[in-house]
């Protein structure tokens, strides 16, 4: 059978990637297996076993503003006012934006807020009902925090005084002390019931405990999440109620580890907003933002979907297949050649939409590509982390399944635009 061909525009000098010489990037999730002892793939997102050594944390001095990109080249600084343009008119031409998104915002720290919550349709494309519906959501979220962020004791105590309100109300003089008998059995802390509050508060707890610990090793290398000033415990206070409060809203996939480092984007993004009043309402913008971002992800968070059609597992066969229909020769010698298995480095690739494989401004830069794109983040995605592969197609033709993994494990520092461009050209429909 005739071997097919790989295009042309693949050929190119500029696939290859030389070996990076200091890659200060933290690789939580890097394992380096030997064929023989490679032990069965996680299907969630806690470490493998062994645990990975990570390099030491490289603090990154740097304030929110100084992670401008470089002064823009002519053509960039045409698409930047060409977006301020978009973003200004009464009512914005959403398919123009994504256009104009898709190849990443030269100058984010301007505009990449709006945008943002344009392309996740959390403001609607008439200006005039932006700040009605900022305010409706701002309130609906306070709500949330209100109803689900109080502890249990608190709850009963408000029970309680409503209770010895009325008592006093029918028989004055009383000590508005509720008599034993009368606590209702779904409100002591002893309650095994499924209504309890005290037990519901339990089961919360060791999920509560997880989102903390992650929540504190968030991008431990910006003085923005991990610093001990009053404004990085903020960013992580904020950080822990958003994910604790999804959590509760969404039983059925509650909180799984790795969503803070999705959440983590966003929650920057618009806490640098500009607008002071915008950056004040963060946490209630993001929450909301990230419910919309995971709805098309959410497949793969939920554990009981991992070998369903629609599962993180399936999510990565179409990895597979995308990368070989494009470059067959590529797919044979990962696959066949030196059973580099994709699950060994796509999971973390797709499942936290790559925030740990680039270093934070490039992560940036790549969402605004997945978010533009009018397929959806998931196809875009996977057009993304098939390029990826591309792009190092020489140095993994030329590796062994140890290198392979390494590698892919550890991602080379890359020119990200040349990426995204290379990712619009895979563009089109899976073949089956």
């Amino acid at each position: 059978m005739r071997k097919k061909s790989v295009p042309d525009w693949l050929n190119s000098s500029l696939w290859s990637s030389s070996n990076p010489s200091n890659d200060d990037r933290i690789s939580r999730y890097a394992t380096n297996p030997s064929p023989e002892s490679l032990p069965p793939p996680a299907v969630r997102f806690a470490e493998p076993s062994p645990p990975p050594q990570p390099s030491p944390p490289v603090t990154d001095d740097r304030d929110p503003d100084d992670l401008k990109p470089p002064n823009l080249s002519p053509d960039e600084a045409s698409r930047q006012a060409l977006l301020i343009a978009e973003v200004s008119k009464k009512v914005i031409n959403v398919g123009e934006l994504q256009r104009l998104v898709c190849q990443g915002i030269p100058d984010g720290d301007e505009i990449r807020a709006t945008i943002w919550k344009l392309l996740l349709r959390y403001l609607p494309n008439d200006r005039a009902l932006w700040q009605h519906e900022l305010d409706k959501k701002r309130s609906q979220y306070k709500s949330f925090k209100d109803d689900l962020l109080l502890n249990p004791s608190e709850i009963t105590r408000r029970m309680e005084e409503s209770a010895g309100l009325k008592e006093e109300d029918l028989n004055s003089g009383g000590s508005g002390f509720l008599p034993r008998a009368e606590i209702p059995h779904g409100e002591h802390p002893l309650s095994l019931g499924s209504t309890s509050v005290w037990n519901q508060f339990f089961q919360d707890t060791e999920i509560i405990e997880q989102i903390d610990r992650d929540v504190k090793r968030t991008h431990p290398d910006m003085q923005f999440f991990s610093e001990d000033s009053s404004f990085a415990k903020s960013n992580q206070e904020a950080l822990r109620d958003i994910l604790i409060v999804f959590a509760k809203l969404n039983p059925g996939i509650r909180y799984v580890q790795g969503m803070n480092e999705v959440l983590a984007p966003l929650f920057y993004v618009f806490r640098n907003d500009p607008d002071e009043n915008n950056a004040a309402n963060a946490e209630a913008d993001t929450f909301f933002c990230f419910v919309e971002l995971l709805s098309g992800f959410r497949d793969n968070f939920c554990k009981q979907l991992d070998n369903s059609v629609v599962g993180i597992r399936s999510t990565i066969t179409k990895l597979s297949q995308l990368l070989k229909r494009h470059d067959e020769e590529l797919w044979r010698h990962l696959e066949v050649t030196t059973k580099v298995n994709p699950q060994f480095y796509a999971f973390r690739w797709i499942t936290l939409l790559l925030t740990q494989e680039f270093n934070f401004t490039d992560c940036l830069h790549i969402w605004d590509t997945l978010l533009s794109d009018p397929e959806g983040p998931q196809e875009t995605l996977l057009r993304i982390c098939c390029a990826m592969l591309i792009l190092v197609r020489r140095r993994l033709l030329a590796g062994d399944f140890t290198s392979n993994l390494k590698l892919l494990q550890k991602y080379p520092t890359t020119n990200i635009s040349h990426l995204l461009h290379v990712a619009n050209k895979l563009r089109g429909a899976l073949t089956g």
